[in-house]
């Protein structure tokens, strides 16, 4: 007993190193007739929204990666789910714009929100990392591995190459294409890539791929390797979710494995289409189609499509 309240009140030491984000809970846009509707997954289903933020200084700024995670209890499945950040949805005192850009409006309490009000969820918790702090993340587990094609060398060494002059780094270019071992510096490049085939919707793929390769480097790790890098790693991470919270959710995870992981990305693309409105570039799409072909992923593990 004395042993497992001593590990209790170190892990939650550790996590008092989170920046921690109070969500009022009552202003979150999840309606009684979708609250109803859902509520008979509020045991099973747990969807949490992440945000990686691209911020300059201590700024706000957009949340241009946009994804939830769903942890399935059902199914044994933890899925991660991308919202194009283009989406042209309804912000609260904002009109439409693009949806990234509610969390520069309002942080991550709009941002919720808007995912809520738009697709009719029910998230009540999110996860944020700024895009400045992805590479020293990424360096802190040793790297990652990433199929780098043929369409995508030049431009992550372009990024690298920037990157490297604005944080005084010496990254070296990649030489070839393939599977390939990177660092912080060259993932964040990697990321961000907008101008190859696929454009945005490439791009969001990229942003899961990263994803994906953190987490399966991290359930490499040896357990007594966990508080060193924890010490590090959760002051860089910013969110709602309390240490006990997170103690459940993360042995739900581990419970699940590595092989459950499924990743998609809505809207699809036979329900949206870019759209110049007042000279700005949108991403329109059918609402009614992809609320309901989201639902049915999510929440019933069905690919309507």
């Amino acid at each position: 007993l004395g042993a497992v309240g001593a590990a209790y009140v170190y892990g939650n030491h550790l996590f008092n190193k989170l920046e921690k984000v109070e969500i009022d809970k009552e202003d979150i846009g999840i309606t009684e007739e979708v609250e109803e509707k859902l509520s008979q997954y509020s045991n099973s289903v747990i969807n949490i929204a992440l945000f990686g933020v691209d911020a300059v200084d201590g700024g706000v700024g957009r949340s241009d990666s946009i994804m939830i995670a769903t942890i399935d209890t059902v199914h044994k499945k933890l899925k991660l789910t991308s919202i194009m950040r283009d989406s042209y949805v309804a912000i609260e005192g904002h009109g439409n714009d693009k949806l990234n850009h509610a969390y520069a409006f309002g942080g991550p309490q709009l941002a919720i929100k808007t995912l809520n009000e738009n697709f009719d969820l029910n998230i009540e918790d999110f996860a944020a990392v700024n895009f400045e702090t992805l590479p020293k993340i990424i360096d802190k587990i040793g790297g990652i591995e990433l199929d780098i094609d043929e369409d995508e060398l030049e431009h992550v060494n372009g990024y690298t190459a920037h990157l490297n002059s604005i944080n005084g780094t010496n990254e070296a270019a990649i030489e070839k294409t393939g599977l390939q071992h990177v660092s912080g510096t060259q993932a964040l490049a990697y990321c961000r890539i907008r101008y190859t085939s696929g454009g945005d919707y490439k791009r969001t793929e990229r942003h899961r791929e990263v994803l994906t390769e953190i987490f399966k480097k991290i359930e490499d790790i040896p357990a007594i390797s966990y508080p060193s890098l924890l010490s590090e790693i959760l002051p860089m991470v910013n969110t709602s979710l309390d240490y006990s919270k997170i103690l459940e959710l993360g042995t739900e995870v581990l419970k699940l494995g590595d092989s459950s992981m499924e990743l998609e990305r809505f809207p699809r693309d036979e329900y949206c289409e870019g759209e110049i409105i007042n000279e700005i570039y949108y991403l329109t799409f059918d609402k009614e189609v992809t609320v309901e072909q989201l639902h049915s992923y999510i929440f019933e593990d069905k690919i309507p499509w």
